[in-house]
């Protein structure tokens, strides 16, 4: 039950971000006239890294979105970030308890360096993983590929079976099965089905989290 890594996902899993994000994604595609709100681009773009998100957007369009969409997006988001972002509610004692357990952790997300460093700085939580965030610009393809959590276990060296992965979107869920990990599927903002059918076992508090690896929280 006891892995000896554990890989945090960041968005959703360690910063409540994702309803700031979405709300922020949507807007800036409407106004390019896709018809979009908060809830559709949860389901179609949650785990995604940007370029990504981007492609599907301009897939959707039938046209290149402009030069300066996405920095414009950045800018807004991090603003929103920076007037109200916080942790995930009881994440902070979860990794705590994780740790003090002996067990190694590290953060893999589809988020850019920066934008993880702006929001682990925000919620307080970047002391808990200096030196141990991993973006998925780092590999070729991001999730669903399992290349960041590969990747991640490669850096921090371990056995990716013996590596767990705190995931809360279906690409990353399947990310972490496609690289032989066990994936426990975070549900607060998402149908548990979707991540199970993944493959991954699930949880809605992040105070359960410890438990699952027998540990106390």
């Amino acid at each position: 039950m006891r892995p000896s890594l554990v890989i945090f996902d960041c968005d959703g899993v360690l910063v409540d971000s994702e309803a700031i994000a979405n709300r922020t994604l949507a807007r800036a595609a409407r106004a390019q006239g896709l018809a979009i709100d908060e809830g559709e681009s949860r389901r179609r773009f949650v785990g995604l890294s940007m370029k990504s998100v981007v492609a599907l957007i301009e897939e959707a369009l039938g046209r290149a979105l402009p030069p300066a969409w996405l920095a414009d997006l950045q800018a807004e988001t991090y603003a929103e970030f920076r007037a109200g972002l916080g942790p995930v509610p009881g994440v902070r004692a979860a990794v705590e308890a994780i740790q003090a357990a002996g067990i190694e952790t590290c953060v893999a997300s589809s988020g850019t360096p920066d934008k993880m460093a702006l929001t682990l700085g925000l919620t307080g939580l970047a002391p808990l993983f200096d030196g141990r965030v991993f973006s998925a610009v780092e590999v070729a393809r991001g999730k669903p590929a399992p290349d960041l959590f590969l990747h991640a276990a490669a850096r921090m060296g371990h056995d990716p079976a013996l590596c767990a992965v705190v995931e809360d979107s279906v690409p990353g869920a399947t990310a972490a099965v496609a690289a032989g990990m066990r994936a426990l599927g975070f549900t607060r903002e998402i149908d548990a089905a979707l991540l199970v059918a993944t493959g991954a076992e699930t949880f809605s508090h992040m105070a359960d989290l410890p438990g699952l690896f027998g540990l106390e929280p």
